[in-house]
């Protein structure tokens, strides 16, 4: 049976054999135990794009987790998830495939935009966390390791965010995300851990430039999961704060000196380590005044931005981009989203695409120059 302090790894495109394998070999179903027991899967729809975008869990490996369930005797299965603020869940559903996997194997799908939520009590920080949290007695976690415009790295700890209600999630961003995250995870544990390594993004959370990695991981510590996750994007774990946190909170270790890294089929993790992302992000946070924004409203910016200065046309920008909750109520010359309504010239939405940000403010630098 697999060990906390150990990550198991597989490589190749088989995704759905690969994921079964993968949980044969670290003995998933001896961990559980009790077949009575309610099991959840947490994947990561974060918007509605396909898993080759590098953004969503791909549902081969929850199609080989549920079948390898199933197979075992469990059948108290549900899966769960909510899109991050400003996309709907249901589009999610629909574009990554898991409609049509809820239907295969008959596993109902809970979307927690719509569930009723509680206060709870998540290691001295009251959290608002929905109520098919206390509902299932062992949580599966299916996160995808790739970047994050506003906290450099997402994998395991930062997937339960979506068991949230929006209106939670909102608040993560006011309180600095680090600390509510790392919180978080005193206040949901995860059992089991299925990382999708196949593709994710290094710099952005919604995708768009996907990293071919083709490897899927299993791992009992989320801690250790993203230390580990941290090394493999060229970071340290204290580049990325909430993994300390959570680590003084007693959730898991960071420790990377005392893990065990198992390669079932042989030695690519070599070939990965020390892979630095491109750190698009860094390339161009410089024209803006970000205060608390939400990562579905940054996360269209800064793409846009990358294309502007890929034109040429950004270092013509002579006024600071603000974004984010801290502007609401307040004025000035050039915002994004709704939080900015009262500046001069404001793009609107909640948040607005990257399209629409990329041609207004394209539009804005070419009649200021």
């Amino acid at each position: 049976m697999i060990r906390k302090n150990q990550i198991w790894k597989i490589y190749g495109t088989e995704y759905k054999k690969m994921t079964m394998e993968l949980l044969e070999k670290t003995d998933l179903a001896a961990l559980i135990s009790d077949r009575k027991l309610r099991i959840g899967i947490k994947p990561n729809l974060v918007c509605p794009t396909p898993a080759d975008f590098g953004a969503t869990t791909h549902p081969e490996i929850v199609a080989g987790i549920l079948e390898y369930l199933q197979g075992h005797g469990f059948s108290h299965l549900v899966m769960a998830e909510g899109s991050w603020v400003g996309d709907r869940t249901s589009e999610a559903l629909e574009y990554c495939g898991y409609r049509e996997l809820s239907e295969r194997y008959g596993v109902e799908f809970k979307d927690t935009k719509k569930l009723p939520f509680h206060a709870a009590d998540c290691g001295g920080l009251e959290l608002n966390l929905t109520d098919i949290v206390d509902e299932v007695d062992f949580w599966i976690n299916v996160p995808v390791l790739k970047g994050h415009c506003q906290t450099k790295m997402t994998c395991a700890l930062k997937n339960m965010k979506g068991l949230l209600p929006d209106s939670e999630k909102r608040r993560f961003h006011r309180m600095g995300l680090h600390k509510p995250i790392a919180h978080l995870s005193a206040g949901i544990r995860q059992d089991f851990i299925v990382v999708d390594h196949i593709c994710g993004d290094p710099d952005f959370e919604e995708g768009g430039s996907p990293l071919v990695r083709n490897c899927i991981m299993a791992s009992r510590d989320p801690v250790l999961t993203d230390s580990y996750a941290c090394a493999l994007l060229g970071l340290s774990a204290a580049d990325v704060p909430y993994v300390g946190m959570a680590e003084k909170l007693g959730t898991g270790t960071a420790d990377l000196k005392n893990a065990e890294i198992i390669c079932l089929n042989g030695g690519e993790e070599e070939r990965e380590e020390g892979n630095a992302a491109s750190r698009r992000v860094l390339d161009v946070s410089y024209a803006v005044e970000e205060v608390d924004s939400c990562s579905a409203c940054y996360g269209s910016l800064i793409p846009a931005l990358y294309r502007l200065k890929e034109e040429g046309l950004l270092d013509q920008l002579k006024d600071k981009i603000a974004i984010g909750q801290g502007h609401q109520g307040k004025t000035g010359k050039l915002g994004i989203g709704r939080c900015t309504k009262n500046f001069a010239f404001s793009i609107p939405g909640c948040p607005p695409d990257e399209e629409k940000i990329y041609q207004e403010l394209k539009k804005y630098i070419l009649a200021e120059t």
